[in-house]
């Protein structure tokens, strides 16, 4: 009986092997004839981004006005420092002329600090914009002069420094 049940699993195989199909049953692997066609699908175009809102547009106006402003009080206050940077120009650091220039320069940075202030909310305004998929062009525009005011405001400065000799 042992040797019964030894033989049982060399039975089993013969019937196994039956179960097994031919591969004449199967599709063929090959590349059929729909898969060989070749095309392009129409993509829609996506929408256009939708506008910042009007509250943003109308604080981004404010915003360059107050820049525009604070510019205007830069430029008025230039020529002041100029000629006081050129009188102070080969005077000792610490003397009369050189405090006096100094002065005027540090008031020229705060009326620059006035536009740079602008700039940083027209970039929050971008930044917002920008993460929420709204049209930035506008903000963009906006920000590229303000940002052209700070350079021209920084060469001046970098300029008067120069001419103190700090």
């Amino acid at each position: 009986m042992v040797q019964v049940f030894r033989l049982l699993p060399l039975a089993l195989f013969p019937l196994v092997a039956a179960c097994a199909a031919t591969g004449d049953e199967y599709p063929s692997l090959s590349t059929r004839d729909i898969e060989r066609t070749g095309g392009v699908m129409e993509v829609e175009p996506a929408p256009p981004p939708p506008q910042p809102a009007p509250e943003k547009l109308a604080t981004l106006d404010e915003l360059a006005a107050t820049a525009r402003a604070a510019h205007a009080q830069f430029l008025a206050a230039a020529p002041r420092a100029r000629s006081l940077a050129a009188s102070a120009s080969g005077a000792a650091p610490g003397s009369e002329r050189w405090a006096v220039a100094q002065v005027a320069i540090a008031d020229l940075e705060s009326k620059r600090s006035e536009v740079m202030i602008a700039l940083a909310d027209i970039d929050r305004i971008f930044v917002e914009a920008a993460t929420s998929a709204q049209d930035t062009d506008s903000v963009t525009a906006v920000r590229t002069e303000i940002d052209a005011l700070v350079a021209e405001e920084n060469a001046v400065i970098s300029g008067l420094l120069a001419t103190v000799g700090r």
